[in-house]
């Protein structure tokens, strides 16, 4: 049976399944532990999931834990029409988050990406560094479609906001361990102490290793491929002097020094090209496509060979936090944050010998948010305000390689860009709640590319600005269930072309393109039809103006010129996700998620990028109670996601990434005062080899496959006080 029907199948055989994610409604309906309440704040106030006229997903950190998820690639296997892929030069800690069609394909400075990531309400303008450890999280949410008034630039395929655990007035914490398959040795701790009745701190902290999925095959690198050696820390402090106002202050710190993500080179079905004729590896001829060729590079400030088969990376910030409660009505809060990050990264693309087309690659992006939001709430009407400013200074350099000889690719980009929005609520019934909201957004942009370095260069400087809107109803149709409609606007910055190789192009071909925009119009229905089951549905039609598709540009610059190709975009779509608990010892969440995608483009070839027509999760659970008094927790996850292209283009067959299913399963021992458990974990139990991406630059393609093969291992969690 097809894969595709198999796991629509599934669903409906099970009731239509459940989600990982947390869907709730209020505990009056039902005692069911499994079906607590979930208060969100992605309408920037706190609100029941059901109640938010927004279609999302919440993982609470109960379901974090127990669902094994790490990492925010974790989250994107268990959201409908979402899809988290990877690639950022061959390292390990970048993420490219997709939602409903709309993400990034590329990772230079110039790029811009369709999803927009939050920390505790920071936003966060680059991905490499964004696969955040998940510990120490109180929340995360996954809003789907554009949140172009609340959530401003860049959110026109939705946002990932995610929550910490602020210090509170108990001291305690909690520390992990966990061993496995692979060479994993890794854990994490948090700790909250109440130093006062008013100051208190809370310390987190985590180190994870593995080894490598292949092996280095031409020399003894330092790392094997895809090995992991990461810690990160993080440290909040929060002062309450009054019942009025508080202050947080918060700063973390993230390092790898990993192994380059494995990839591999397809060129078969290019013959006469140039990476043929040196016979170049590929996955026709290598006995494992996980193992490489590690590559070197000629530095000329010391002259010597570097190897290029370690990636690494290193991100820190701290931001402050006010919160003023000026009446009972009236609220302020101020946020402010800096943050900088750098990396070393780098692919060889032919895998022949040490020093041909290697692309050992450096970055660093600085950026500086600051953001005061007024809440309002007047009973019968509510309200919040914001001024936004967002600067960031960044660049990309690719340093000698053989084909190109001196520096190759420089990238500067200096962004500000501020915003004004509102969003008023009115409660016109008991049942009828009615909401709007705008958002005016200004981007000035300068920006600098030299192909190669001391012969020619571009530059360029523009301004745009944007009014993005929002309508929306929610009506609480009975006890049970809540019906929505919506009509929402989005804005992504536009960018520069990725690698502008202006010595094919001439000075015209290093300009920015227009504003993207993206009208969304939804309905959906939530609640809790009966005791048992909590479902959210959602049907959508977006349509999407000017939207670029990074492409290399094969006639000009022989690939290594990377163009943007515009084009319109319309989707349609729709969105399940349920938790059935017909006892207090099993549940079963699943998610479906269906995307149809029409290109307006000349071109009939042009499709939509890394863009699954069906994803598909679902997770049952069983609780198996001892006669110690404590539990049993079986568990296992499945995710399923569609076959689609690596490039915007149906008539390469080469690009076509093949479906995947992935298996996980976790059996926990809970000791009866729940102070301790101890587990057993399976991850891609199946052993999939998939890819993450595939990109053409030429005449070959490039395959980036995945870094999560199977691993098998045990966990332990302890409870202090807490």
């Amino acid at each position: 049976m097809n894969q595709k029907i198999l796991a629509v199948a599934m669903i409906a055989a099970f009731g239509a399944g459940a989600s990982v994610s947390a869907l709730a409604q209020n505990d009056d309906a039902s005692n069911n532990p499994l079906l607590e309440e979930i208060i969100v704040t992605a309408t920037k106030r706190e609100q029941n999931i059901y109640e938010v006229p927004v279609a999302m997903s919440a993982f609470t950190e109960d379901v974090i834990l127990r669902q094994g998820i790490v990492d925010i690639t974790d989250i994107g296997k268990f959201v409908p029409n979402m899809t988290v892929t990877a690639f950022g030069g061959g390292q390990v800690s970048s993420i490219n988050v997709w939602i409903r069609g709309i993400g990034i394909q590329d990772h230079l400075i110039t790029t811009e990406p369709g999803v927009a990531v939050y920390v505790d309400g920071v936003y966060l303008g680059r991905q490499i560094g964004q696969n955040w450890s998940l510990a120490n999280i109180e929340r995360v949410e996954v809003l789907r479609g554009p949140q172009g008034t609340l959530y401003g630039r860049n959110s026109i395929g939705g946002a990932v906001n995610v929550i910490t655990r602020k210090p509170g007035d108990e001291s305690g914490g909690r520390a992990t361990l966990n061993a496995g398959t692979r060479g994993r040795v890794g854990g994490d701790f948090y700790w909250n102490e109440a130093f006062t009745e008013t100051f208190a701190a809370s310390f987190t902290g985590g180190y994870t290793q593995r080894d490598g999925v292949g092996d280095f095959l031409n020399h003894a690198a330092k790392r094997e491929v895809g090995e992991l050696n990461e810690w990160n820390a993080r440290i909040s402090a929060k002062w309450d002097p009054s019942d009025d106002f508080s202050l947080l202050f918060t700063y973390d710190k993230a390092d790898g020094d990993n192994g380059l993500r494995p990839y591999t080179t397809l060129i078969d079905e290019v013959p006469t090209g140039l990476l043929y004729t040196l016979g170049a590896r590929n996955t026709d001829v290598s006995a494992d496509p996980y193992d490489n060729n590690g590559g070197f590079y000629f530095d000329p400030d010391t002259g010597e060979l570097v190897d290029r088969s370690n990636v690494s990376h290193e991100a820190d910030g701290w931001s402050l936090t006010a919160d003023w409660a000026m009446s009972d009505n009236l609220s302020w809060k101020l946020i402010y944050s800096d943050r900088s990050s750098e990396y070393e990264t780098g692919l060889d693309d032919d895998s022949v010998e040490e020093v041909f087309f290697i692309y050992p690659e450096t970055g660093f992006a600085d950026q500086e948010t600051v953001e005061l939001q007024l809440f309002g709430d007047f009973g019968g009407w509510d309200f919040v305000a914001g001024l936004f400013s967002f600067e960031e200074k960044g660049g990309n350099r690719q340093d000698p390689s053989w084909f190109l000889g001196p520096a190759v690719f420089i990238n500067y980009q200096e962004t500000e860009s501020t915003a004004i929005y509102a969003n008023v609520g009115i409660q016109m019934t008991d049942a009828l709640r009615l909401s709007g909201g705008v958002r005016y957004t200004d981007d000035e942009k300068y920006a600098r590319t030299e192909p190669i370095v001391g012969l020619l260069f571009a530059e360029n400087r523009k301004d745009w600005s944007e009014t993005t809107w929002e309508l929306s109803a929610a009506w609480q149709m009975n006890e049970r269930l809540n019906l929505y409609g919506a009509i929402q606007t989005g804005y992504q910055s536009p960018q520069y072309p990725a690698r502008a190789f202006c010595l094919f192009g001439g000075p015209d071909c290093y300009v920015a393109g227009d504003n993207v925009t993206a009208t969304n119009y939804e309905v959906g229905l939530k609640g809790r039809p009966v005791d048992s089951l909590s479902m959210s549905l959602a049907l959508f039609y977006t349509d999407y103006s000017d939207l670029p598709y990074q492409v290399s540009d094969q006639e000009g610059g022989a690939g290594f010129n990377t163009i943007n190709l515009i084009v319109d975009q319309t989707t349609t779509g729709f969105e399940w996700e349920s938790l059935w608990a017909p006892t207090d010892n099993f549940s079963l969440r699943g998610t479906v998620g269906f995307l149809d995608v029409d290109v307006k483009d000349p071109n009939p070839v042009v499709v939509a990028p890394l863009t699954p027509e069906w994803t598909v999760s679902i997770s049952p659970e069983f609780t198996q109670n001892l006669s110690n008094g404590g539990d049993l927790v079986w568990r296992a996850d499945l995710s399923y996601r569609d076959d689609m292209y690596g490039q915007p283009y149906s008539n390469v067959p080469l690009t076509n990434i093949d479906s995947r299913t992935l298996v996980n399963f976790d059996v926990a021992y809970h000791e009866p005062d729940g102070r301790w458990l101890l587990g057993l974990y399976g991850r891609n139990v199946t052993d999939e080899e998939y890819d993450n991406a595939r990109v053409l630059p030429t005449d070959y393609v490039l395959v980036i496959l995945n870094n999560d093969r199977s691993e098998f291992g045990v966990r332990f969690m302890y409870n202090f006080g807490l």
